[in-house]
């Protein structure tokens, strides 16, 4: 049975790399037991080009032990759609935009300097008028990119860096960001991780199960009736079914320490799974499902005053059920 799990896994790989638009600059890497593809910024050919998420560290495909882990979830390309996008991307919040009148420029982190239109709040679902893309530097090596991003712009002035990388010898993905505060004005803003798992192109249902170290709880859209709460897991009662969602905006029962940022999802039906584990405390636990994908959001608080800097970092542990 197994057998015919993995070649459907296989086949639908192929269909998933013919649909990849051709042009897109992107970077393979691998430590042996990782395969990975990344998208890299690119404001004239970039396969992302929106202003939601940050354009550097975005996974295309990654494959370990026969399992692959990220992919298309969407229905609809273009670069500029917010949610067309893949792997376990960030998305800081705004800085400068309640100070800003309409026609003045905000700016996000990993994007770049906006132009505010006439609203009444942030839109992180609309696209903006970039002003300024700051500039990017990137170093490729087998096992790892490295993303720089150097911003300068009123008071506000950044070199943010993040670092894709394989760790040597074992089924790990490290994500390390540092964020440089060279402007005037101190830098207070979050950031969090979107995550976007496909799994093996398994279907959100029954098949998955995400785990923590602690009970859990929290209420939203789906939760009770198709999303299940019980002790430390989410499990689902079926299928989500094209353009069905479910949405928690706040799953609580972690602790203020590191050690609480540890989840874990595993697919039965195919046996793989991911540990996800950070080094800061999680500032916030937001859970967000499609048909195609299932994401744990986890949120870090930032503040960094002028002349200092601030790191985080995020291992990713890849590994098979038994």
């Amino acid at each position: 049975m197994k057998k015919y799990v993995l070649l459907a896994i296989v086949c639908t790989a192929i269909v998933f790399t013919s649909f990849l638009p051709e042009g897109n600059p992107s970077a393979e890497i691998s430590n042996g037991l990782i395969k990975a593809r990344l998208y890299l910024p690119d404001s004239q050919n970039g396969y992302y080009m929106g202003t939601r998420f940050d354009w550097s560290g975005q996974i295309s495909d990654l494959t370990f032990d026969g399992h692959t882990y990220f992919g298309k979830w969407f229905d609809k390309y273009d670069p500029v759609i917010h949610d067309a996008i893949m792997g376990p991307v960030e998305e800081f919040g705004p800085l400068g935009y309640r100070e800003a009148a309409a026609g003045d420029n905000f700016i996000m982190i990993g994007i770049g300097v906006l132009k505010k239109p006439e609203e009444k709040s942030h839109n992180r679902f609309g696209y903006y008028e970039i002003a300024d893309h700051g500039t990017w530097k990137i170093r490729k090596k087998k096992d790892h990119v490295n993303f720089i991003q150097a911003l300068a712009h009123d008071g506000y002035s950044y070199e943010y860096t993040k670092i894709v990388q394989l760790v040597k010898g074992k089924p790990e993905m490290e994500i390390l960001h540092i964020l440089k505060n060279k402007g005037r004005e101190p830098i207070r803003t979050n950031v969090y991780n979107h995550n976007f798992f496909v799994i093996n192109n398994q279907p959100t249902g029954p098949g998955f199960v995400v785990r923590f170290p602690y009970d859990v709880s929290g209420e939203g859209q789906g939760f009770g009736t198709i999303a299940v709460i019980k002790d430390n897991t989410i499990s689902f009662t079926r299928n989500l079914t094209q353009g069905e969602t479910v949405f928690c905006g706040g799953l609580k029962g972690y602790r203020n320490v590191p050690e609480d940022y540890d989840i874990r999802i595993e697919n039965n039906t195919t046996g793989a799974g991911v540990r996800i584990r950070g080094d800061r405390p999680l500032s916030r636990l937001v859970f967000w499902a499609a048909p195609a994908t299932l994401c744990p959001e986890t949120f870090n608080d930032i503040e960094v005053e002028p002349g200092k800097e601030f790191s985080w970092k995020i291992n990713y542990e890849f590994y098979s059920l038994e």
